[in-house]
């Protein structure tokens, strides 16, 4: 399984502000030509969300459902694919104040499915998602993206 952790400046907004963009994931397609695509569904009865992507990858689409959990609260969403083009793909989304803006994490975990492949796959999809949430934070919010680290991880 693969890990990623991006971090990002965003100036002059505030958490909550930063938060209502990045958990308006309608909106995406507007801001980004990244993401193609995103529905909605009606809340499930626990709160959550089921959403359905289609993202321009590596000069393709990838597809998936996800589940997912605001907490506005706390400025923070998880999600985890419930079925697509991964095998598996979670992770989180938090905002935090910072200086006069807010600094927002995004981390994510996935697994293509391909584990002949994984050693050249991997690497190229970890690469394609760190700068594609890199373009949606810059296209939402103008944030700069101001650390990435990545992880791999067998288990």
């Amino acid at each position: 399984m693969r890990h990623v952790v991006l971090h990002a400046i965003v100036d002059g907004l505030e958490p909550d502000a930063v938060y209502r963009r990045i958990s308006d994931f309608r909106r995406y397609p507007e801001f980004t030509d990244t993401v193609r695509e995103v529905r909605v569904d009606a809340p499930l009865s626990d709160g959550t969300l089921v959403s359905e992507w289609t993202v321009v990858f590596r000069g393709g689409l990838m597809c998936w459902r996800e589940r997912d959990t605001l907490s506005p609260e706390t400025y923070s969403l998880t999600f985890e694919q419930l079925s697509g083009d991964f095998q598996t793909f979670e992770g989180s989304w938090s905002c935090q104040p910072r200086g006069g803006g807010t600094l927002v994490v995004f981390t994510a975990s996935f697994d293509l499915g391909i584990p002949t492949l994984a050693e050249i796959l991997d690497p190229v999809a970890e690469s394609t998602l760190r700068a594609n949430i890199a373009r949606i934070l810059a296209g939402l919010v103008g944030a700069e993206v101001i650390d990435e680290c990545a992880a791999a991880a067998h288990g």
